[in-house]
This record gives C-alpha cells, sequence and structure tokens, in this order.
C-alpha cells in the first residue's frame, strides 16, 4: 500500500493488522452508537453516522473486513464514509462476532439480525426508509454482502461487494498459501495464543489476532477454523456458505 507517497513493505498478517490500524486513524465523524444484539456477555454494536440534511432517508449497512477474524465496526474507510454522508445516506457500521470463538453460522446471524434491527428500529431511531437499505462491505465484509443476496427477508435495495469472495472452501482458502508460506512458520501453540475463548465482537486490545489468521492461511485450515467444517470431508457442505452455489433468478 501507499501511504504519503511512502511505499509501506509489509506482508502476510502484519499488513492486515497495520490496515486496520491504520484505518482506525481518522478524523472522527458525529455518531451514536447503539446495541444491536446481545449474545451472553457479548454485546454486538453498531456505530449510525446521519448527514445533516432532515427528513427521511436511505441507510447503507456497511460490513467490515478482516478475514472474519480481526477488524471492526470503526474501520470504516473515512473517505468512503464522507461521501456516503455527501450523497444523503444514514450509514449503520456494524460489528459482528468474530472467528474462531464464533463459528461462520453464528457470523451470518449476526448480520441478518443487523438488518432486521436496522429496518426495525431505523425509522424512529436515525429517520430511515426501512425499504430503501443497501448493504456494502469490503473483503469478508464484502463476502458477507453477497450472503445478504440470498439470506436477508426482505431483499436488500442494493449490494454493493469490494473485492469480497463467493466461494470460501477453493484451493486458494483451503490449501497452504504459498505467499504467506513467505512467512515465518506460526505455530499451533502460537496462532491460539493469538485468540480466546469467549465470544467477542471486537478485538481485544491485549491479543494481537494476526498470528491466527497468519496460521491458517499458512497451513490451509481458514475453512475449517472459521466454519467449523472440514473440506476434506465434503465440500457441498459448504454450499450453504458459498454465494456463487445460490446465485437464482432471484
Amino acid at each position: 500500500m501507499r501511504i504519503a507517497g511512502k511505499k509501506i513493505l509489509q506482508s502476510g498478517a502484519a499488513a492486515l493488522a497495520l490496515s486496520f490500524t491504520l484505518l482506525g486513524q481518522q478524523s472522527p465523524l458525529p455518531k451514536q452508537t447503539y446495541v444491536y444484539k446481545r449474545v451472553n456477555d457479548c454485546e454486538i454494536k453498531a456505530d449510525v453516522y446521519r448527514p445533516q440534511q432532515d427528513g427521511v432517508r436511505a441507510a447503507i449497512l456497511y460490513i467490515h473486513g478482516g478475514a472474519l477474524i480481526l477488524g471492526h465496526r470503526g474501520g470504516i474507510r473515512h473517505a468512503s464514509l464522507s461521501r456516503y454522508l455527501q450523497a444523503g445516506f444514514v450509514v449503520v457500521s456494524i460489528d459482528y462476532r468474530l472467528a474462531p470463538e464464533t463459528k461462520l453460522a453464528g457470523i451470518v446471524e449476526d448480520v441478518e439480525g443487523a438488518y432486521r434491527w436496522v429496518r426495525r428500529e431505523g425509522p424512529s431511531l436515525f429517520k430511515i426508509d426501512p425499504d430503501r437499505v443497501a448493504v456494502v462491505g469490503h473483503s469478508a465484509g464484502g463476502y458477507l454482502t453477497l450472503m445478504a443476496g440470498f439470506r436477508f427477508q426482505p431483499r436488500p435495495k442494493a449490494l454493493v461487494s469490494f473485492y469480497g469472495y463467493g466461494d470460501i472452501v477453493g484451493d486458494w482458502y483451503s490449501r497452504p498459501d504459498p505467499f504467506y508460506l513467505r512467512e515465518p512458520l506460526v505455530s499451533w501453540d502460537s496462532a491460539l495464543a493469538a485468540v480466546g475463548k469467549r465470544e467477542i465482537s471486537e478485538p481485544v486490545e491485549s491479543q494481537k489476532r494476526g498470528p491466527f489468521y497468519l496460521y491458517c492461511r499458512q497451513q490451509g485450515l481458514w475453512p475449517k477454523e472459521v466454519v467449523g467444517l472440514d473440506p476434506a470431508a465434503g465440500r457441498s457442505q459448504f454450499d450453504r456458505f458459498c454465494p456463487v452455489q445460490n446465485v437464482t433468478r432471484n
């Protein structure tokens, strides 16, 4: 990546972690924070940004990236957020529970719950039209955006997936990745130490979760660790989590 004209050389998990650090270093915009869901002692939150214009607005449900392991609702790019607001959209940037403490089925349930909450509570809390909601996401958030296309009811008005993936069990994720194998190998003990046991929807500051992601890519274990299913036992069991397997005329 390039920042202020200077090339920053990073790779692997370090680059992923750096990107989220930099995204958090942005000029703040006025927002309201809500808890849209609770699971045991885990509060799952949404930040709502409203444009200055009065009246009922269309909404964007924004889903952050981070391989479903990293990231948080504050990672939305400031430049993108500003343009959405200038265009008159209310922006709702959500958290969801993170893997591997929560498997993918639970993560999808969270984003479905966020959509229902926006449509149900949004008209009174932040003046949105519940029938004019688009879903936008980057990377893993782009993947969840594609999932929204066949999981959310009623259908969102638009889906904008920035480099989201439609197949989560292809060789690129279920086999050791040559790019990440250039990094020093992460042991299972080090990977396990990077994550916890209780469900979380925001990274814990004391945890550096990147080594877990790097381990998964080096070993080709991302689908197994994030979904909780082994591709070796049959890839068809992943179909319900692969947008490319769920494209219909609807």
